[in-house]
């Protein structure tokens, strides 16, 4: 069941332009699947969704999730399109991005499984990065310059 929900869930946000997660648990419930809220909470994490604008829409679910190559291609176009600027505090990283595009930033970071990211937290144009020691903290930066280059 999850499988094929999971499926339907690709199908409905590359249809529509999905915004919210009710919108996708209405649509859901419509398709005569019967979820939560956690449900559909969950399920976007696991299948790696995040919002973009698109063409300068409004934020939509999109999957950034396919094969290896096009996944690397798609996290190097978020990154570079939305980073602004980065600033340091112990083992804090502070990411600047443009307005809208730190949730996608975040999840572009997130997808690069990098050892010294522990995690992102994202709010509009803001994201802090827990990195794993003090140390790493210069190194993530310079990984990061590298690849906005």
């Amino acid at each position: 069941m999850k499988i094929a929900r999971h499926k339907k869930i690709l199908e409905l946000i590359s249809n529509n332009e999905v915004t919210t997660q009710e919108e996708l648990a209405s649509l859901l419930i419509d398709s005569n699947y019967i979820v939560t809220q956690a449900t559909v909470s969950r399920d976007i994490r696991e299948l790696g969704l995040t919002k973009m604008s698109i063409n300068g829409g409004p934020q939509r679910y999109v999957a950034i999730k396919s094969n290896e190559k096009t996944i690397n291609d798609k996290l190097l176009e978020i990154l570079k399109a939305g980073y602004v600027s980065m600033d340091s505090a112990q083992n804090i990283l502070v990411i600047k991005t443009v307005s809208g595009m730190a949730m996608a930033v975040a999840a572009a970071l997130d997808a690069l499984k990098w050892n010294e990211i522990v995690g992102c937290i994202a709010g509009d144009d803001t994201i802090m990065c827990a990195i794993r020691t003090n140390d790493d903290v210069s190194s993530v930066m310079e990984k990061l310059k590298s690849i906005l280059r």
